[in-house]
């Protein structure tokens, strides 16, 4: 699947393999269960624990978010984004590592956060390393292909080996607290493991020389930026669009166990059911970037978020597992396309030489889209007493991102 790919563009890709380890099995499924089971095993009420989960996510995500464009204005001087990248990556194993010789709910917190800012840094300087691998005529099919592996790859093989031996590992003689934390060690080895190539063969080609110091020329850079963006009307609104688009992502992606379990889903079925739309989101987001060369990215975005606005509806009729099934499915087909599409249609609009910079206000739009989206469909569903409800909500941010994307957004050429 490869071969027509260089080896810098390939071992960009990988980079997407290797690190989704760490969103499926620390940040989404296994880490937030153990965190609630060693904090109520040691007085910490249910009430609480679940409390301290979300505030240590949140904290993590605005310490990213405000941060991204000091990091990405920083990374674009010549020797820096290389450096950045290992740092974060190693901040990252370093962290998710810790996770296993840890037994206090405090030190999980710690190393969680730690390990949430190691993977976000990380990812900032990846996204931009884009600009430094390939061309724009290859970028959307690159992405996508980055996106697909890292699907099939980190979020999958890692998460199922992980969650054999945590269920079964108890009939060959491993407790469950021990398989849990093995599979800690096994995102962390896996995270650095599949990092190799990315370390070897990416290189900094578009780079800056700093005509000061350093941190005045960072700073300076990053407002000069800011102001650029505000001006050039194509990456404005882009940007604006993609917030509320990718918000309604992010919720689905964070709510979806909430929301399944609250229409009388067992967990099991739910695991089944994240599964489901890992494989298939695999070809779908290689399939939108083959399509992008064809029809173009801008519309295959719009296709994405018109089948997140069909998932939304379909939320609402929920009934049973099947139909949480044919959601998962549908799911799968547009997560890994629409967040491949959109970080390559992004790159497109902005200066190489610059590109950390750009991504860093990038990354800021989808971080506080992460904490917006999730309060929204809380305060619905709170308000209307109808978890369902929720999904309403999410489906007028798609509409909103999606007008504003067709509307305000200029066709790639008039950019």
């Amino acid at each position: 699947m490869l071969k027509h790919y260089t080896q810098e563009e390939k071992a960009w890709m990988l980079y997407d393999w290797s690190n989704s380890a760490f969103s499926a099995i620390v940040a989404s499924i296994v880490l937030p269960v153990f965190f609630k089971t060693i904090a109520e095993g040691q007085g910490v009420s249910a009430v609480d624990a679940t409390a301290y989960w979300g505030y240590a996510t949140s904290l993590g995500t605005l310490i990213c978010a405000v941060l991204a464009p000091f990091l990405g204005a920083l990374g674009d001087f010549e020797g820096m984004k290389k450096k950045l990248f290992t740092a974060f990556l190693l901040l990252g194993v370093v962290s998710t590592f810790m996770l296993a010789l840890t037994d206090s709910w405090q030190g999980l917190l710690l190393f969680y956060v730690l390990g949430t800012l190691g993977f976000s840094g990380s990812c900032l300087y990846y996204d931009s390393f884009l600009l430094d691998v390939t061309d724009i005529s290859r970028m959307d099919r690159v992405s996508s292909v980055g996106y697909g592996l890292g699907y099939i790859g980190g979020s999958t093989i890692p998460l199922v080996l992980s969650l054999v031996l945590i269920q079964y590992g108890s009939r060959f003689g491993v407790p469950t607290m021990l398989a849990t934390k093995f599979s800690f060690v096994l995102t962390a080895v896996w995270w650095l493991l599949f990092s190799v190539p990315m370390l070897r063969h990416v290189r900094q080609k578009h780079a800056a020389s700093p005509s000061r110091s350093l941190l005045t020329d960072t700073v300076h850079n990053m407002r000069a930026t800011l102001a650029k963006i505000v001006k050039n009307k194509g990456v404005f609104f882009f940007l604006i669009a993609y917030f509320f688009y990718i918000d309604g992502v992010g919720t689905i992606i964070h709510m979806a166990t909430v929301f399944g379990a609250s229409c009388g889903l067992e967990t099991m079925d739910l695991m089944v059911v994240l599964l489901v739309v890992q494989i298939v989101a695999f070809p779908f987001a290689i399939l939108y970037g083959s399509l992008a060369g064809k029809f173009g990215s801008r519309k295959m975005i719009l296709f994405g978020i018109a089948t997140y606005t069909v998932v939304c509806m379909l939320g609402f009729q929920l009934q049973e597992l099947k139909d949480f099934l044919m959601l998962a499915v549908l799911v799968g087909t547009a997560q890994g396309g629409i967040q491949a599409l959109s970080r390559s249609c992004y790159g497109k609009l902005i200066p190489a030489e610059q590109a950390g910079e750009y991504f860093g206000f990038f990354d800021v739009f989808g971080k506080f889209s992460a904490v917006i989206g999730p309060t929204l469909f809380g305060v619905v569903a709170q308000l209307t007493g109808v978890t369902r409800y929720g999904a309403l909500a999410v489906m007028a941010m798609f509409l909103l991102g999606g007008g504003i994307f067709l509307f305000l957004v200029p066709r790639q050429d008039e950019a």
